[in-house]
């Protein structure tokens, strides 16, 4: 699909992302030159308004639109009418309206709670129903997000901050994941090494955040799976940043455990020994047809057996992660999997939409839905929705990721009192995440300025480049120097 713009050069990363809500798959350009084109955005400019036109001829169907803007209009404004008027013709020419509307950002709860704080409630979900055109059931579901959220934001500043500590290591790779993963098998000399580098890492990023009178105030190490690593490995890891660390302030310590078939009693040991009080173990189905279609090496039974062992041990704030829209997967098989999931009972559930992401091997071997798919991803969706709150789980953040199926959202389900204080605070962008580890992003955040330091991607880059990387560290001191 092209489509030219004879608007406003800006809006070419706003049009593509609202075309690619319906054309996830296709290849979509923006130009701003008058040839010929499915999509074009003009203007005609009058003594006190200016026209702004869009004509679509997409797979023989054509659509003229128009609205009249008044002079004075701000840019956003415009592009806003603009994508508008871009997702009424699509809408019309798929029959498909996505119902987060024209928004296109990971975060519309942050988003959502910004204009609560502008204009009110009431005047916020206006302007999400009318400007925006997000449906009547995502405006809930941000407004009780929102209201979760925002207690969870008041409970830290910028004073203090997040460890996040990244294993990017897994016992085998998912077809629907896009993760800088690495499978045990291809990857198993590399673990030793790449512990000792992250271990160097971390000593250095508690230096850093001591002269800068950071405080911690969570912890997540997640992957890939860390429970890939062996329980020694473990032990290591936990015990330096225990050691290193001042944990004296510390509300949130959560380790993924997240595939079963890593999980043993002696692992759950060590991490209980330590001080981690909150564990993810997670299916993502507990249908054995689509765990063998997804490629996960693991079956419904071994999740429950790991989750009552993790019980057994004595962990009492469980997380568990389900996908809606997998492949094999129906309407009844998911409803089964929520039944048994809130048989068990965990402190937390978190829902995700499928993403097909282009890395991913669903994608790569050109796997692509159709709106039947949509159809039953935004159905398990409602369902997951629906069944949580009858065993007390509210939601407590979401995000979205690009490919989506139906433009649908990942949500964050805890009982009270059990919410993941580390999701709200990256999700948010609250304070500071400090991050070692391969593919592992730093943001630094102060009043007026978020900076990102981003690390090596893979392992045997991050080994091999490690100085180079601790060089970029050094920017964590420069920044704290200007911003206080």
């Amino acid at each position: 699909m092209k489509i030219v713009n004879l608007l406003n050069k800006k809006f070419n990363y706003e049009f593509e992302k609202t075309a690619r809500l319906f054309f996830p798959f296709d290849r979509i350009t923006v130009t701003n030159s008058e040839e010929e084109a499915d999509i074009v955005f003009s203007e005609e400019k009058e003594e006190e308004k200016t026209i702004l036109k869009m004509a679509l001829s997409y797979l023989g169907s054509s659509i003229v639109d128009k609205v009249i803007a008044n002079k004075t209009e701000s840019p956003n404004e415009i592009e806003r009418n603009a994508a508008v008027m871009l997702y009424k013709a699509l809408s019309v020419l798929t029959g498909f309206s996505p119902p987060w509307g024209i928004l296109t950002g990971v975060r519309p709860a942050r988003l959502y709670l910004s204009k609560v704080r502008e204009m009110g409630k009431e005047n916020a979900q206006e302007y999400f129903r009318n400007k925006l055109l997000v449906s009547d059931e995502k405006i809930n579901l941000s407004d009780e997000v929102a209201s979760r959220e925002e207690s969870i934001i008041a409970s830290t500043n910028l004073t203090e901050y997040s460890l996040y500590v990244s294993i990017p290591f897994c016992p085998s790779r998912c077809s629907y994941c896009s993760f800088v993963s690495h499978s045990v098998e291809s990857a198993k000399k590399l673990i030793p090494q790449y512990i000792g580098y992250l271990i160097k890492e971390l000593l250095i990023i508690s230096k850093t955040a001591d002269e800068a009178g950071l405080k911690l105030k969570t912890v997540y190490i997640g992957g890939g799976t860390p429970t890939t690593l062996s329980p020694a490995e473990l032990d290591l890891l936990l015990t330096t940043i225990e050691e290193n660390f001042d944990l004296d302030n510390l509300l949130e310590f959560t380790v993924e455990a997240g595939r079963p078939d890593t999980i043993d009693i002696e692992k759950l040991k060590v991490i209980k020994k330590h001080r981690v009080n909150r564990i993810s173990i997670n299916p993502q189905t507990l249908s054995d047809k689509v765990l063998k279609n997804i490629g996960r090496r693991h079956t419904a039974k071994q999740f429950t057996d790991a989750f009552l062992l993790a019980r057994e041990v004595g962990f009492d704030n469980i997380n568990c992660d389900l996908i809606a829209g997998l492949p094999g997967d129906d309407i009844e098989s998911f409803s089964n999997t929520l039944s048994k999931i809130c048989r068990l009972s965990p402190e937390s559930v978190t829902v995700h939409a499928l993403s097909q992401k282009r890395a991913s091997d669903i994608s790569i071997k050109g796997e692509k839905t159709d709106n039947f798919d949509k159809a039953f991803c935004e159905q398990a969706v409602k369902l997951a929705r629906n069944y949580l709150a009858k065993y007390s789980f509210l939601p407590y953040y979401t995000y979205r990721q690009s490919k989506t199926l139906g433009n649908l959202e990942n949500v964050g389900y805890a009982k009270r009192g059990y919410e993941g204080l580390y999701n709200v605070f990256i999700m948010d962008e609250t304070h500071t995440i400090l991050a070692a580890g391969a593919s592992a992003v730093t943001k630094l955040k102060s009043k007026d300025e978020i900076k990102r330091i981003f690390n090596y991607k893979y392992p045997y880059e991050y080994i091999k480049d490690f100085s180079v990387l601790m060089e970029r560290k050094k920017e964590i001191k420069d920044f704290y120097k200007k911003t206080r």
